[in-house]
């Protein structure tokens, strides 16, 4: 008897310190989901209330070529911004988890020191190094490399650029904690079995940290979808996403087509970690 009533205390105990976070989860999670769900299935000019005539017709309005261009353009931009950051983010995950004491805890800093800093401030810093008149061009002018000044700002590689650079610590910070979990005494069996280098790399080393990777595919890609600033801001020309249901909230007024657009991108976000989920990844920890 004893023993039920402290797994009752114990039950009554965890619900107390559960209880709080479910109560925000649902004031500030579930229910503006469950009202911009509600508001994207009524008519236009109408909001989910009592009376609301229920439609899909805000659904059946992104299937218009544009709507589907610009989904498309925010896919692409956010799988490039993805390949871009792995291909830069896992070798220097892989070498500051390797470095010594003193080298690791500078490269680290050197990861997180940009999260102390807006990303406006930082995306303007590039912006003025970008700059047609900006120090990038002075210097290549200066050691005779160009003639004339280089259009970098209005370009694709420019939007690309900034998403990698607001991006790639999302990306080498899973990385690093792969590599920094693995047991290298595999690696080095390997060797002695005759492995070379970049076969015992293949072998042992990605497989090992692979959920490292997966991990920092999702934290790179998912937001990548929904950044639009950064195109504003670079001057690259690109509509996506996010620009389109800003506009459709903020200039048109069309709440209903604006909610529906969310709702598609929150279903493409939700459908990458349930892939993710089930290949094998975990709660996306990064440390």
């Amino acid at each position: 008897m004893a023993r039920k009533g402290g797994m009752r205390g114990d039950a009554r105990r965890n619900a107390m310190f559960v209880a709080p976070m479910a109560l925000l989860a649902v004031l500030l999670v579930a229910l503006p989901l469950i009202y911009v769900l509600g508001t994207s299935l009524v008519q236009t000019g109408e909001d989910f209330s009592l009376g609301a005539t229920f439609t899909l017709d805000n659904y059946k309005r992104l299937l218009r070529a544009d709507y589907l261009q610009v989904f498309l353009n925010s896919l692409q931009l956010a799988l490039l911004t993805t390949l871009v950051s792995l291909l830069i983010g896992y070798p220097f995950g892989y070498c500051m988890a390797r470095a010594g004491r003193r080298w690791k805890a500078l490269l680290m800093m050197l990861v997180i020191i940009p999260f102390w800093t807006s990303a406006l401030v930082r995306i303007y810093g590039w912006k003025i190094l970008l700059q047609a008149n900006g120090p990038i061009n002075a210097v290549l002018r200066g050691l005779g490399l160009i003639d004339k000044n280089i259009k970098f700002l209005g370009s694709y590689g420019s939007v690309l650029l900034a998403m990698v650079y607001c991006m790639i610590s999302m990306m080498i910070l899973p990385c690093h904690s792969a590599v920094d979990k693995m047991d290298f005494t595999l690696v080095e069996a390997a060797r002695d079995l005759g492995s070379r280098p970049w076969r015992a790399f293949l072998d042992v080393t990605l497989p090992l940290t692979m959920p490292g990777i997966l991990a920092g595919c999702v934290l790179v890609f998912v937001p990548s979808v929904g950044i639009f600033y950064l195109s504003d801001i670079m001057g690259g020309g690109l509509v996506l996403v996010g620009n389109l249901i800003r506009d459709q909230l903020l200039k048109v007024r069309d709440w209903n087509t604006g909610s529906a657009m969310s709702m598609v991108l929150i279903l493409i976000t939700a459908g990458v970690y349930l892939v993710y989920r089930k290949s094998g990844g975990d709660d996306l920890g990064v440390f």
